[in-house]
């Protein structure tokens, strides 16, 4: 798919009133409480409304949500002036974005899933040069199992997650935790149902 079908196809599923991830923070993002201090600097990639972004502005980080659809931001601005947090919300694409090195003290991707194994490196390159040492990368997202449950996620293989994929990606990160695991999602219309996940914590070296 080109980027501006992509573009397009994203504007359109986030066009609703209703919220298309739902307004809960992403369960696995929230159950790390205690990588989530008040006062870091947080970044929220692909955040679509802003869900993730809005749960950790309400536990006191300062946070950057990204988005590359101008309909998910416009939302995403709403949703965080609702509900009284500054959130500062950028729309950018995401391979040409400026992400800064040794910025975040925190960088949350959450099915962050748009991009194939040509810009993976790129973007998992970006993620780690934009921590902090001793900054924490949490991330959530899909495996290939995920393509035989056909409920959400990307159709394109190369899309998608393995734990090994992973620890090879962030490999001199400390990893805190790594799992693969088939549980249901319950988020808005747009993740629901049992899904092939996999999950990573993982802390850039202090030096």
């Amino acid at each position: 798919m080109r980027p501006d079908e992509a573009l397009a196809r994203w504007n359109t599923r986030f066009q609703g009133e209703d919220f298309l991830f739902g307004t809960k923070p992403n369960a696995f993002l929230a159950a790390q409480t205690k990588y989530l201090r008040p006062g870091l600097a947080a970044l929220a990639i692909a955040d679509g409304e802003g869900r993730n972004g809005v749960f950790l502005a309400k536990r006191g980080l300062k946070v950057v949500s990204v988005d590359f659809s101008p309909v998910a931001v416009a939302k995403a601005k709403r949703f965080a002036a609702r509900e009284g947090v500054d959130l500062a919300v950028e729309c950018a694409d995401l391979a040409s974005w400026d992400w800064g090195v040794a910025r975040f003290d925190v960088v949350a991707a959450i099915f962050c899933q748009f991009f194939g194994a040509e810009l993976r490196p790129l973007i998992f390159r970006r993620i780690r040069e934009t921590l902090k040492p001793g900054g924490v990368l949490i991330l959530q997202g899909y495996r290939p199992e995920q393509l035989a449950y056909a409920n959400g996620g990307p159709k394109q293989l190369d899309y998608l997650y393995t734990a090994a994929m992973l620890r090879d990606a962030f490999a001199g990160f400390e990893i805190l935790h790594l799992a693969e695991h088939d549980d249901p999602l319950d988020e808005g219309s747009g993740h629901q149902g049992m899904s092939a996940l996999v999950d990573l914590v993982a802390r850039k070296p202090a030096a």
